[in-house]
C-alpha cells in the first residue's frame, strides 16, 4: 500500500494544476470574505425583520465561507487526481504497476488528504485575511481567539480535506474529466445553493436540505453562510450526524466507482 500511496501523491503534485487551483482558491476566498465582511459592517440595520448578524455570529458566518463557497476547489483537484488518468490514458500503466484496483483507489483517496489539508489551511487563511481586518476595524470584532471561532476555523481545514477525498471518489464514478468538472461546477455553484434555499424555505422540506452535501459539511464546521442568510430554519445536523452523512457520500461514490469504472477492462 505504501508504494502505491507514494506514487499517487507524486502524481498529484507533479503537475502545475494543483498549485494553480490553490492560488485561485486563495484569491477567490479572500475577495469573497472581504465582500461579505464589508456588507456586514457597513450595511444599515435591517428594519424589515430580516437577519442582521453581529459579534461571533457574524464572524463565524464569514469564516464558514471556506466551505460555503470554496468547496468547489478541493472537489475539482480531487476529481482531477482520478480523471487525469483516463484523459491521458495513463490508467493502464497505473494498473499494471498496482493491479489491485481497490488498493489503487484507496491510495488515490488517501494521497489527496495532505493536499486537501493544504487547501484547507490556505482557504481558511485567505478568508481570515480578507475579512478579519474589516470585522475588527469597523465591526464588533474578528473574534480570532474565541473558542467557537477557533473551532470553526480548524474544522474548515478538515472539511476541505474531506472534499478533496470526495472529489476522487466522484472522479472514479465519472472518469470523463470535462464532464466531471462541469457537473462539479454546476452542482456546487447552482444546483445545491438553489436547492438549499428552496428546500429551506418550507418546514416540510427543511429537514431534507440539511442532508445535502454542502449542508452536511456546514454541520461539521458548525457555521453556515446559507443558514445565517435564510437558507434554512437556522439549524444544522449535529456534528456527529453531519460527519457521518459527509463520509457516507464519499463512501458511496467510492464504492460505485470501484464496482463500475474500476471493474471494467481498460486499455
Amino acid at each position: 500500500m505504501r508504494p502505491a500511496l507514494v506514487a499517487e501523491y507524486r502524481k498529484l503534485v507533479s503537475t502545475r494544476m494543483w498549485w494553480v487551483l490553490l492560488i485561485a482558491l486563495a484569491a477567490y476566498l479572500a475577495f469573497i470574505g472581504a465582500v461579505l465582511a464589508f456588507s456586514l459592517v457597513f450595511a444599515p440595520e435591517d428594519r424589515s425583520g430580516g437577519v442582521t448578524l453581529h459579534g461571533v455570529d457574524a464572524a463565524t458566518a464569514v469564516y464558514g465561507l471556506t466551505n460555503g463557497v470554496g468547496y468547489v476547489f478541493p472537489l475539482v483537484i480531487g476529481s482531477l487526481a482520478m480523471t487525469t488518468e483516463f484523459r491521458h490514458q495513463t490508467i493502464t500503466q497505473s494498473l499494471l504497476v498496482e493491479p489491485r484496483r481497490s488498493v489503487f483507489l484507496g491510495a488515490k483517496l488517501l494521497a489527496t488528504v495532505p493536499v486537501g489539508l493544504l487547501y484547507g489551511l490556505v482557504a481558511t487563511a485567505a478568508v481570515v485575511l480578507g475579512s478579519a481586518p474589516l470585522l475588527a476595524g469597523w465591526g464588533d470584532g474578528a473574534f480570532l481567539t474565541d473558542p467557537d471561532v477557533i473551532e470553526v476555523l480548524l474544522l474548515s481545514v478538515v472539511v476541505t480535506a474531506l472534499w478533496a477525498v470526495i472529489g476522487v471518489a466522484f472522479g472514479s464514478v465519472l472518469p470523463n474529466q470535462v464532464a466531471a468538472i462541469v457537473v462539479i461546477l454546476a452542482f456546487t455553484q447552482f444546483v445545491e445553493p438553489i436547492a438549499r434555499f428552496a428546500l429551506g424555505a418550507f418546514d416540510l422540506t427543511d429537514g431534507i436540505a440539511k442532508f445535502l452535501p454542502g449542508a452536511a459539511a456546514d454541520g461539521v464546521i458548525g457555521a453556515s453562510f446559507f443558514v445565517a442568510y435564510g437558507g434554512g430554519s437556522g439549524d444544522l445536523l449535529p456534528r456527529w450526524a453531519a460527519l457521518m452523512v459527509l463520509l457516507g457520500y464519499g463512501a458511496v461514490l467510492a464504492l460505485v466507482g470501484r464496482l463500475t469504472t474500476l471493474r471494467r477492462d481498460v486499455g
